[in-house]
């Protein structure tokens, strides 16, 4: 806790003094790139990637530890009936995921990424944001501390997911109290909503950023009243990872609305993140136009669970194999132009 007593102030500090790119090494990709086998810029976004990657990791182009995080909880607001699904799906996701049954484990062992899976206190959901705020300060702050821990074992490429049923009509309050517009343009159907359920989805949303609408100037408010715990984990995680220079890939739509609360605060905060994927969440593309960012993938997927990001991972590892892997004109033998 920051010595005024206030739990969000750590973070705002952070915020505050983000480390840039390293310059050096962008230059040192970009002059080794110019000399590949290849024409410039043959290789499209995967060029960019390495750029990135360099810029960000402040060393040659390379994936060796990358990880998957998946942050889990559970949301007081499927009391209004927003989700055909109980929240006992979300322990029972959790169980999957330890097992080596859901989609991400097969998504990473064909990519050869490690998985880490987080438990948020799953037995006792936040307060339903149509009525209550999601946390106090302390709860919130507190997790995104915990989300903050998630790199300790090293990483050189982190990919954010989650899993919590209910979640994506958090994000869509959290993409509504940021953005406006309407409810009905940020809310979908994702686990499934449709008919009475899909409009009592929009009716909570509408409901809860109206309850709290005079606080949501501060995004760190906005998220402790209308977030979850796994929003605020991938959020502080997201954050740590910048602070420690690793670049980061973030997956769906409910890991979009953590990433929108730091972009919000200060807009350089994801200059570090990539976005894996655009899913079939009909408010995804529009959040990720407000971040200015552009996604890697767009294969209509709607699972969470990291697999955005983790698919968009093997497209990192090699954009990062290419550069550092292709011989250049000199090593090869190969003529470069005039």
């Amino acid at each position: 806790m920051s010595a005024s007593g206030l739990p969000f102030d750590d973070f705002r500090e952070l915020l505050r003094n983000l480390p840039g790119p390293d310059t050096e090494a962008l230059a040192a990709a970009r002059q080794r790139d110019s000399q590949l086998t290849k024409p410039a810029g043959a290789l499209g976004r995967l060029e960019e990637i390495a750029f990135w990657l360099a810029a960000w990791s402040g060393r040659q182009p390379q994936v060796t530890r990358p990880l998957v995080a998946i942050f889990a909880g559970n949301h007081g607001v499927t009391a209004q009936g927003v989700t055909p699904f109980p929240s006992s799906v979300t322990a029972q996701m959790v169980e999957n995921f330890a097992a080596g049954g859901a989609a991400i484990n097969q998504i990473c062992v064909a990519n050869d990424l490690g998985l880490k899976i987080f438990d948020l206190a799953l037995e006792v959901p936040t307060g339903d944001i149509s009525t209550e705020a999601a946390m106090d300060e302390r709860t919130c702050a507190a997790t995104m501390a915990f989300g903050m821990e998630a790199i300790a074992g090293g990483t050189d490429l982190l990919c954010i997911g989650e899993m919590g049923i209910g979640n994506t009509t958090i994000a869509a309050a959290i993409f509504y109290g940021l953005y406006g517009g309407s409810a009905a343009d940020w809310v979908g159907p994702g686990t499934g909503s449709e008919g009475e359920v899909l409009a009592r989805k929009i009716a909570a949303v509408e409901t809860a950023v109206a309850l709290h609408k005079a606080h949501l100037g501060d995004p760190l408010e906005l998220l402790r009243r209308l977030g979850g715990r796994e929003i605020a984990a991938m959020a502080g995680a997201i954050l740590a990872a910048r602070t420690e220079r690793i670049p980061v890939l973030i997956d769906g739509y409910v890991a979009t609305a953590a990433a929108a609360v730091l972009h919000a605060i200060n807009p350089a905060a994801l200059d570090h993140c990539m976005i894996g994927h655009v899913s079939a969440e009909p408010g995804h593309m529009a959040a990720i136009e407000k971040l200015g960012k552009t996604p890697l993938l767009a294969l209509g997927m709607r699972l969470g669970e990291g697999t955005g990001a983790a698919l968009a991972a093997g497209i990192v590892k090699s954009a990062a194999q290419c550069h550092s892997g292709m011989a250049t004109f000199a090593q090869a033998g190969v003529a470069n132009k005039e």
